[in-house]
């Protein structure tokens, strides 16, 4: 280690007291801002630059979304293993932002942010093996595809607070479900970056069960918050 600095250890230990500290924050997630709103709701026509950039800042700054994907990833080590997994998520994800928005499906957004909050308890469960313990058998590659569903829907239900103009909202609906995987793979490329930075530590089994206990903390702040905001609405 080069003298002077931190080993990827300590990183990853500031990393996880910041997500500690950073749980009210996470617990406010994937929200759109009332200048985007406004910036939505006053264009009229096509506008795939700008739906584009949306999607992307949506997505790079959905605490949820990102915890689900990191919590897929944290254990895979195979290239073709990430890539079948994201595309599941993906898959789902798009289908039910596209579907939602499209077909109005308007679900109540409480109970659908605090669905994907819990998927994110499930993935940081499934990593420290707690399915296993229990004797329980889960085809992961359908319950990513399923919680995908669920996390497009829960995107469909923000768009569907705003008012977007009818002309052009194909296009422009479109533009912001690709803007999504646009931000989804700059992110990813980040995580898996670090990860594998990660992975060449001794130390990393045990971080990696603390990273997931981490995980599991902030699905169950994110599930808590939104299923106290649907018994108090």
């Amino acid at each position: 280690m080069t003298p002077g600095v931190p080993s990827v250890d300590r990183w990853c230990q500031a990393i996880l007291c910041a997500a500690l500290l950073c749980m009210p924050a996470i617990c406010m997630a994937h929200a759109i801002s009332d200048t985007n709103a406004r910036f939505v709701e006053a264009i009229s026509g096509p506008a795939i630059v700008p739906f584009l950039y949306l999607g992307a800042k949506h997505m790079v700054t959905g605490y949820d979304h990102l915890l689900f994907l990191v919590g897929v990833v944290f254990f895979l080590y195979r290239p073709r293993d990430v890539v079948l997994y994201v595309s599941m998520f993906t898959l789902g994800h798009s289908l039910t932002l596209l579907l939602g928005v499209f077909a109005g499906l308007n679900v109540n957004p409480y109970i659908i942010d605090g669905i994907i909050g819990l998927s994110v308890v499930y993935k940081a469960f499934e990593n420290l093996g707690g399915f296993a313990r229990l004797g329980w058998s889960i085809d992961t590659r359908m319950a990513v595809f399923a919680f995908g569903l669920t996390h497009g829907l829960g995107l469909a239900t923000k768009v569907l607070d705003l008012t977007v103009a009818e002309e052009g909202l194909v296009t422009n609906i479109v533009s912001f479900n690709v803007g999504v995987e646009i931000g989804q793979l700059l992110v990813l490329a980040f995580v898996i970056i670090l990860l594998n930075e990660w992975r060449r530590s001794s130390n990393f089994p045990r971080h990696a069960a603390a990273a997931n206990v981490v995980l599991m903390s902030a699905g169950f702040g994110l599930a808590g918050y939104q299923f106290a905001g649907l018994l108090l609405s």
